[in-house]
């Protein structure tokens, strides 16, 4: 197949920090090429995943974060350069919904962001073209009437991920200066549980700068060590040396990248049950879900559990490997009409196990 793959404009694939969408869609590029398949990414031009990069994009622009102007201008490029492919796999909002698209070829899109009545608006009008592409249960739950072609959970490529010895005798925290990740939580179950609690999180937009001056900053004491946004290397040491990763999410959250992250290390999760939460991890064999005043409870249990059965869990569950192939016979399905986009398939509607 001739795989035509878009991105947004705003981060680079693979991103040096912080982008799930980003780092998921590297994933896929990589598997697909390595799969013997031949991949141009239309995605910010200084992008250096190995694989062509659909000409005449522009760079990375970051100040344009979330803006439509920026979007659509980068939209209108990657499809011009996209006319001679199979299938189109986009992961922007607005692409799916361009007008000029190639004639006959598939479009398929992936709903990164939670199902709220906005998008929900969205993704019905895209369905009428173009299969949707859930990445949890729980996310397309939230819009029942978003006619779903598939439900594909996320993967990650296992092979630079290495598990550590949960030997460093503290708590982490990895994810985003927002309330809704729960950085808040996750200082008062550290210091309920009586562990130290190290802190790495992205605090780049301006609300999220505000957040952490204004509500997390002062919180922190001599329990808590900040390390701000790290690279991959660094995230996953940070990781593979916690006695428990805290996710103490306060949003349903469509699919936590960072869980499987941190499974992979070996180390077990300790997070609410919200979200795709449940989806991920297996309730007292990779880490304990609750309530967010049940979590501190939790800690010392989890440290316990068995830290290859966390790793075997991605392992058999969210490799790369797994999400490739199901995207490829999606594809394949679609290039051949097996499955009409935007018809829901009811009992059909494929769940990864």
């Amino acid at each position: 197949m001739r795989i035509g793959l878009v991105t947004g404009p705003w981060i680079p694939v693979p991103p040096a920090t912080y982008g799930g969408t980003e780092r998921v869609v590297d994933t896929l590029a990589r598997g697909f090429a390595a799969a013997g398949h031949e991949v141009l990414l239309a995605a910010p031009a200084d992008s250096t995943c190995p694989v062509q990069i659909v000409p005449g994009m522009r760079p990375t622009d970051y100040g344009g974060l979330g803006t439509t102007l920026s979007e659509l201008s980068h939209v209108a490029r990657a499809y011009e350069g996209l006319q001679d492919v199979d299938i189109i796999h986009d992961h922007t909002l607005a692409g799916p919904l361009y007008l000029h698209r190639p004639a006959g070829v598939p479009v398929a899109t992936t709903i990164h962001g939670p199902l709220h009545a906005q998008a929900a608006d969205i993704y019905r009008a895209v369905a009428r073209k173009g299969a949707v592409i859930a990445i949890s249960r729980d996310q397309a739950s939230h819009a029942p009437d978003v006619p779903v072609t598939r439900v594909i959970h996320h993967g990650m490529d296992l092979s630079a991920v290495p598990v550590g010895s949960g030997s460093g005798g503290y708590l982490c925290f990895v994810g985003r200066s927002s309330p809704d990740k729960g950085l808040l939580e996750a200082i008062a179950i550290a210091r309920e549980a009586g562990l130290h609690l190290k802190i790495a999180v992205k605090m780049r937009d301006p609300e999220e700068v505000h957040y952490f001056r204004d509500v997390i900053e002062p919180k922190l004491g001599p329990n808590e060590d900040f390390v701000g946004e790290v690279d991959d290397a660094a995230k996953y040491r940070l990781m593979g040396e916690a006695l428990a990763f805290l996710n103490p999410i306060q949003w349903s959250e469509p699919f936590g990248l960072v869980m499987i992250e941190a499974l992979a290390t070996g180390t077990p999760v300790v997070g609410t049950r919200i979200g795709s939460a449940p989806e991920i991890v297996r309730h007292g064999r990779t880490g304990f879900l609750g309530e967010t005043a049940e979590l501190a409870g939790l800690v010392q249990a989890a440290a316990g559990l068995d830290r290859a059965e966390c790793r075997r869990a991605v392992v058999e569950r969210f490799s790369a490997e797994r999400m490739v192939a199901e995207h490829l016979e999606l594809y394949g399905d679609l290039i051949e009409g097996r499955t009409p986009p935007g018809v829901p398939h009811g009992t059909r509607l494929h769940q990864n196990r």
